[in-house]
C-alpha cells in the first residue's frame, strides 16, 4: 500500500499530484452539465444528447434524455421545473461561427416518470458566421438575490456573452442585449456566493483525449454583468483568469465544463469531465470533487486517498486514537555529554504494544498525537461496498490490524476487531469548503439521522449532527 500524506493550508489545497479517480460504473461523457438531483436520483446531460444516470452519486450509467442534440448542455431546477439548455451548431463547424442557445423545460428527469415531457425549445441566443461570439456551451444562473435568470456563452472563436431570461418562460428578456464579459475561454459558468458573482471558464485545448490541456479559471465581480477581474486584477475581457483546477493530475488529463453542486452549508462538490482518462481507455470522463474556498475564491479540492495517516481534531489538535493504555516507548537516551555518534531511533512498534490491547469492542477517544501505534489509521477504499457523491465508502482501520472504526448505538463510537462492511463500519469523507474534512458513518445503529464524527470535549468523541460553524466537527488527515 503507498502511504500518502495529505497536508493541510492554502498551499496543500492547490496541490494536484496524488490521482484523483473519476466516478465509477459508465461514467463517459463530454460537456457535462451541471449535476441536477431530481427524486433521489443524479442527472448530468452531455454533448450529442443524452448523458448519465446516478442512483448515489458514486455510480453513473447512461440513461438520461435529452432531446435536440447539439452540444454542451446545461441545466438549472427553478420552483418544480427544471430547465436545460443545449447549443444547435456553433462552435467553428464547418468554418463558421454560427450557432443557436435554445432552452426547454421538464418537470421531471426521471425518463421513466409519467411526468417526463420536454417542451418545445425555443431560441435565446445566436450568432452568425462572421460574429466574435459562437453560440455555444450554454450555462444558467438563477440569481438567489433577485431571482433573475442569467445565460452565458460562447467559445475561444470570440467572446462570452452574457443575456438575461425569463425564469417563467425560459426565454430571452424583451429587448435585453448581450453584454461580453470574458475572451479566450468557452464552456462558462456563473455562480454566486457571499456577495460575488463569479465567472468560470475553460481554458486550453480540448478533443485531444490525454493531449488536452483543458483547466478552468475564474474571475469575480460585485455585478453579475461584470467587469470580472481575477486574483491580480486582471480583467477576463483582457484573458485574466485564476486557476480553480489545472489541466492534470496523476492519471487525468483535460479539465473542463465546471458545474457546482452545494449540498449544505459547508458541503460543496464541482463536477467536470477529464478529456482523458488513463484507467479508462483515455476516454472522456465525469469527475465530481470537493469544491473548497480559499480566501474568497473556488479551488478544486481532493479526496482523501488510500493510506496510513493520524486523523487529528480541528478543536484541539488532539489525534483520533484507540482507548488504551498508554505504553512508554522502551527508549534509553544517551547520557548528556556522552561522547558516542548519534544513531537513528525507531519509532515504537505494534508488537511491542499490541499484546497489551483488549481483544474485543473498544472505544475512541482524542489525546496528543505521538506517532503511536494506537493512533495510527489506514484509509481503504471500499468500491465495491458503494459510495457517495462524495466518493467510495472507506473502512478505516488501525494500521498493521484489521481492527476497524465503527458508529454504534447511542451515537457513540468503538473498533471493533475484525472489519466486516456492516453498515456502521462504512465512512463517507467530505472534504469541507475551508479545506478540513467532516468524517460520516453510513448508519448508526437504532438511529434514522445523519450523524458525523465529532469532538465533544478535547478529548471525548462521539456523533452528532453537522455544524459547519463549529470546529468540534471538523478533522485533519496528516
Amino acid at each position: 500500500m503507498k502511504t500518502t500524506k495529505i497536508l493541510f493550508g492554502t498551499a496543500a489545497i492547490l496541490l494536484s499530484a496524488a490521482s484523483a479517480s473519476a466516478q465509477i460504473g459508465k461514467p463517459f461523457i463530454h460537456d457535462p452539465s451541471t449535476i441536477m438531483e431530481c427524486d433521489g436520483k443524479y442527472y448530468t446531460f452531455g454533448t450529442g444528447g443524452g448523458g448519465l444516470i446516478s442512483a448515489d452519486g458514486y455510480t453513473w450509467d447512461g440513461g438520461a434524455v435529452r432531446p435536440g442534440g447539439g452540444a454542451a448542455p446545461d441545466a438549472v431546477k427553478i420552483g418544480d421545473r427544471y430547465l436545460v439548455g443545449y447549443s444547435a451548431t456553433g462552435g467553428g463547424l464547418g468554418g463558421g461561427h454560427a450557432g443557436r442557445i435554445l432552452t426547454m423545460w421538464n418537470k421531471t428527469l426521471d425518463p421513466n416518470s409519467p411526468d417526463f415531457a420536454y417542451s418545445e425549445p425555443i431560441q435565446v441566443a445566436e450568432s452568425v458566421v462572421d460574429e466574435d461570439c459562437d453560440a455555444i456551451d450554454v450555462s444558467f444562473l438563477l440569481d438567489p438575490t433577485t431571482g433573475r435568470l442569467w445565460c452565458t456563452y460562447g467559445t475561444y472563436f470570440g467572446n462570452i456573452r452574457l443575456v438575461e431570461l425569463d425564469p417563467k418562460t425560459g426565454a430571452r428578456m424583451p429587448g435585453n442585449k448581450a453584454v461580453d464579459v470574458a475572451i479566450d475561454c468557452e464552456a462558462s459558468d456563473l455562480i454566486y456566493k457571499d456577495g460575488w458573482y463569479y465567472l468560470l471558464g475553460t481554458h486550453g485545448t480540448c478533443c485531444d483525449g490525454v493531449n488536452s490541456t483543458y483547466n478552468i479559471i475564474c474571475g469575480r465581480s460585485r455585478v453579475v454583468t461584470g467587469p470580472y477581474y481575477d486574483n491580480m486584477g486582471r480583467d477576463m475581457m483582457l484573458g485574466g483568469g485564476k486557476m480553480v483546477i489545472g489541466s492534470g493530475r496523476e492519471r487525468t488529463f483535460g479539465a473542463g465544463h465546471f458545474g457546482r453542486m452545494v449540498e449544505e452549508e459547508g458541503v460543496e462538490k464541482c463536477s467536470f469531465h477529464w478529456e482523458g482518462d488513463l484507467d479508462r481507455s483515455g476516454r472522456s470522463v465525469l469527475a465530481v470533487e470537493p469544491l473548497v474556498w480559499v480566501n474568497g475564491w473556488p479551488v478544486c479540492g481532493k479526496k482523501v486517498q488510500d493510506g496510513e495517516y493520524s486523523i487529528q481534531s480541528v478543536r484541539r489538535g488532539y489525534g483520533l486514537e484507540l482507548t488504551v493504555d498508554f505504553q512508554r516507548a522502551n527508549i534509553q537516551r544517551v547520557a548528556r555529554g556522552a561522547d558516542v555518534p548519534d544513531v537513528a531511533l525507531e519509532n515504537q512498534k505494534l508488537a511491542e504494544v499490541i499484546g497489551t490491547w483488549p481483544t474485543g469492542n473498544t472505544e475512541v477517544r482524542c489525546s496528543d498525537y505521538m506517532n503511536r501505534p494506537h493512533q495510527n489509521w489506514v484509509i481503504t477504499s471500499v468500491p465495491e461496498l458503494g459510495g457517495t457523491i462524495a466518493g467510495s465508502y472507506v473502512k478505516i482501520t488501525i494500521a498493521g490490524t484489521n481492527r476497524a472504526l465503527a458508529a454504534k448505538a447511542g451515537a457513540e463510537l468503538e473498533t471493533v476487531p475484525e472489519f466486516t462492511g456492516a453498515d456502521e463500519q462504512l465512512w463517507r469523507i467530505d472534504q469541507l469548503t475551508d479545506g478540513t474534512y467532516r468524517l460520516s458513518p453510513k448508519a448508526v445503529p437504532g438511529c434514522s439521522e445523519k450523524l458525523c464524527l465529532v469532538c465533544t470535549s478535547d478529548s471525548n468523541v462521539s456523533l452528532a449532527k453537522f455544524d459547519m460553524n463549529s470546529d468540534n466537527c471538523k478533522w485533519m488527515f496528516e
